[in-house]
């Protein structure tokens, strides 16, 4: 890997990224990189202003004039599906003076009104109303001049849309590469496609955004202990290990990585997450290859993480103690960076479309009782990462290294099925050490 020659930095981040290539193959990565404001700066200029980032699921938008409101970095983008159908996506600025001309979460409307001067735009971004406008500014005002600015690029992906900054980016689909045979076990697992259960639930946490995403990245081992009330409570597997059994794989080159856990040894779960056996039969047909359908069935806990901030999390778990059957959830999230040592969770629960109704308004518990603001699930990590942000930000603490060995003489396991490089245990570090080697490789360029 080549040394990370960086201009325009100070000398103290220079060698904390020189600390971090130094480290990353032999699995030591330091303390300082989560928490830093001069990195963070980094960050927000040569990888979130450069890489796709998750917006909205297209359900949430299904009907012309309906918009939701989404962010990269400190950027408020109206994401909106136009009157001719077409999702768009304008940031939140209006062209005369600046003021934000969305002041809802989301909606439907036809036009957007600036409340400073009134100047009003369509749904598709034109500008249609500028009150007074021949005594303000004359005869040769060009309207045409001065729609909403649109986001530098927007792509969907199987109802996943996506925003990009840089015009220069490559394609959705280049970006994602081969880990959309992962994405494809949760988006094809049904013919009529995801729906969001509501809006997106929103909190704060003082934490680094790598942190949060490393647990859903590769961090099955935090499960023994962070969360072993759930396993004193019956929430989870008897077994503490049960996050272990299974596949890690991870994408090189890309930073993506997904874990796949089956049922642990002995464990009485029911197949294919424990879905409904009409869901299961019909995701028989529904996925792309016979090699999806396999490993779907033997899952009961599925995440994938895109780089830089995009997870989404699919585990099987009892919606309450009363109710007999473990019941799967699905939720996506975004972990929205604010500044250093700050992120917004933007969570999302979702269910296939055609799901019957009894077992929606079960995934839906699942997911708020697990892995929504106030989950149990949630609180555990959530607690955890605010104190090592805080730890990596102290005076000693920052000049510390990481642990990040895990697995490094695992083998590849050469019988795996799907794409990317997978190893047959997720009590491994090579999802993260992919991760940072792509964010080494765009920290530099």
């Amino acid at each position: 890997m080549a040394r990370t020659q960086l201009t325009g930095v100070s000398p103290k981040l220079q060698g904390l990224l020189e600390d971090l290539e130094r480290g990353l193959e032999e699995g030591l990565i330091p303390a300082g990189i989560f928490n830093d404001p001069e990195l963070f700066e980094l960050e927000a200029s040569r990888i979130f202003s450069r890489s796709w980032v998750y917006l909205a699921h297209a359900s949430e938008i299904p009907s012309p004039g309906d918009y939701v409101l989404r962010y990269i970095l400190n950027n408020a983008f109206i994401v909106v599906r136009s009157e001719d159908g077409k999702i768009r996506a304008f940031l939140d600025m209006c062209r005369h003076r600046g003021m934000r001309v969305c002041r809802a979460e989301m909606g439907n409307a036809s036009h957007f009104r600036c409340p400073f001067h009134g100047w009003t735009y369509r749904n598709d971004g034109t500008l249609v109303g500028v009150p007074a406008e021949r005594e303000a500014f004359g005869e040769g005002f060009r309207k045409e001049d001065w729609g909403l600015l649109p986001i530098p690029r927007l792509e969907e992906w199987d109802g996943l849309i996506f925003g990009n900054l840089d015009p220069e980016a490559p394609s959705l689909e280049e970006w994602l590469g081969e880990i959309r045979w992962y994405l494809e076990l949760v988006t094809k697992r049904s013919p009529a496609g995801l729906e969001v259960l509501g809006p997106p639930q929103r909190f704060v946490v003082n934490t680094d955004w790598k942190l949060a995403l490393e647990t859903f990245l590769s961090d099955s081992y935090h499960t023994l202990m962070t969360h072993r009330s759930m396993i004193e409570l019956g929430i989870a597997p008897k077994d503490a290990k049960y996050a272990m059994y299974g596949e890690q794989i991870h994408i090189p080159g890309k930073g993506h990585g997904t874990m796949v856990v089956g049922a642990p040894p002995g464990a009485k779960l029911p197949p294919f997450w424990g879905y409904p056996e009409e869901m299961m039969e019909r995701a028989r047909t529904s996925y792309p290859t016979r090699e999806q359908w396999e490993v779907a069935r033997e899952t009961r806990i599925f995440l994938v993480t895109l780089f830089p901030n995009f997870s989404l999390h699919n585990p099987i778990r009892k919606p309450d103690p009363q109710y007999p059957r473990p019941v799967p959830m699905l939720t996506f999230r975004v972990w929205h960076p604010l500044g250093p040592g700050r992120i917004e969770i933007i969570s999302w629960g979702l269910v296939e479309r055609d799901a019957p109704e009894w077992f929606k308004e079960k995934a839906r518990l699942s997911y708020l009782r697990f892995f929504g603001s106030s989950g149990t699930f949630e609180q555990d990590d959530t607690e955890i990462w605010s104190h090592v942000a805080q730890n990596a930000a102290s005076t000693l603490g920052h000049k510390l290294r990481f642990n990040y060995q895990m697995g490094r003489n695992l083998k590849p396991d050469p019988n795996w099925p799907g794409p990317g490089v997978a190893y047959p245990v997720n009590f491994t570090d090579e999802n993260l050490r992919n991760f940072y080697r792509k964010y080494l490789e765009m920290i530099r360029v």
